[in-house]
């Protein structure tokens, strides 16, 4: 039997406000930042209880069946490049990663959501996942969103937050009753999607801010802990959002314009990690954290390759947050375990599926143009 998930029995008391309610009806919000969920929401729960396959299954029933991709952040795209470490990270972890030198990764940029050939559009949640591949064979996944904040703090709320934001099939809405239900019962729902409805979107995804929403803990050379949180900052000026006229967009408009981005040059991120203070929670996605905390630039990613996903490059690596080098370590936050065991799920399930060729097309590599990656083998899903 599984260990027990941590229980959920920290909601807070937070009377959602009428306002909220309302602009959570609205098509794009509540389906948008529930599709922007990584699954962060598997279980470790006795049998008849939650677990992550009837977590998978819920990602099946609402999107459709789609063989051979991730049951949730269906659309993405492979990008390949290199981590620059200036070393102001070590004093914070011991991890290879952050002594100084360059490390190659391999990372994925996709929309939230389960259905790999729905149009963009500007609700969308966009992700970055990485791989980090150092020297001597140890390695760090990450998955980040550009949201503020995660909507819920368990996987029981993921859960049920799919099921109240799913679309009645009579109306192709949210059923506002339910929705209410929901966050009555979830007031820190509430309160985190009023924070994610009211962040400023990006253009796109070359200048959107990428943060890692789930806290972590930094482990350094004398064993000391620190709580933290990371984020990718972009080095491209953030733009406001000006979508095309929903009658005249590209459907991979999101994905064509990243890929002409990057014709142009690399893309380039600072990773910022964020350090705790006393009393700021660890175990809940929900809550930011104030202002002000420590911050550490821990160094330079480069991103100067994208291709669509196919045999051998992200298409095949399962972005599985517990994935961790030494220097490293979870929270109490039970997200990350919970994502690990549906990303398992997911990964085995679309490993022995017929693959369909993305919708993303790029144009081929120019010849004579040389890859950043280290080939390794890839696993997970």
């Amino acid at each position: 039997m599984n260990p027990p998930l941590p229980p959920s029995s920290r909601y807070r008391l937070w009377p959602p406000r009428p306002a909220l309610l309302a602009g959570l009806g609205a098509t794009g919000l509540v389906l948008g930042v529930t599709a922007g969920a990584f699954a962060y929401a598997g279980g470790f729960l006795s049998p008849g209880r939650l677990t992550q396959t009837r977590i998978v299954d819920r990602f099946e029933a609402i999107n459709g069946l789609h063989p051979g991709f991730r049951r949730n952040h269906a659309k993405g795209v492979c990008v390949t490049g290199t981590f620059e470490s200036n070393g102001a990270g070590a004093r914070l972890s011991r991890a290879g990663v952050f002594a100084p030198g360059t490390v190659p990764v391999v990372g994925r940029f996709a929309v939230g959501i389960g259905k790999p050939f729905l149009p963009d559009n500007e609700t969308e949640v966009r992700s970055l996942a990485l791989s980090f591949r150092p020297a001597g064979g140890e390695e760090w996944r990450t998955g980040m969103n550009d949201i503020p904040v995660f909507p819920v703090n368990t996987p029981q709320g993921f859960y049920a937050l799919m099921a109240a934001s799913a679309a009645d099939p009579a109306t192709g809405k949210p059923d506002p009753a339910r929705l209410k239900a929901f966050l009555d019962a979830h007031p820190e729902s509430a309160r985190a999607l009023g924070l994610i409805k009211a962040r400023a979107v990006s253009s796109g995804f070359a200048d959107a801010r990428y943060n890692g929403l789930d806290a972590f803990r930094f482990i350094d050379a004398a064993g000391r802990s620190t709580p933290v949180r990371w984020s990718m900052v972009p080095l491209d000026p953030v733009v406001a959002q000006a979508p095309p006229p929903a009658g005249a967009r590209d459907p991979n408009y999101l994905f064509d314009d990243l890929i002409a981005r990057m014709a142009t040059g690399p893309l380039r991120y600072r990773l910022v990690v964020t350090a705790a203070a006393p009393g700021d929670p660890t175990d809940d996605a929900t809550v930011a954290w104030p202002e002000g905390r420590e911050q550490v630039d821990a160094g330079t990613l480069t991103l100067d390759h994208v291709e669509a996903e196919g045999p051998g490059n992200c298409r095949d690596i399962n972005y599985d947050p517990l994935v961790l080098p030494d220097g490293i370590a979870p929270s109490d936050d039970p997200l990350p375990a919970a994502r690990s065991a549906a990303y398992s799920v997911s990964f085995t399930r679309r490993a022995g599926e017929e693959k369909t060729p993305s919708e993303v097309t790029v144009p081929p590599r120019p010849p004579g143009a040389a890859s950043s990656e280290t080939p390794r083998p890839a696993t997970g899903g």
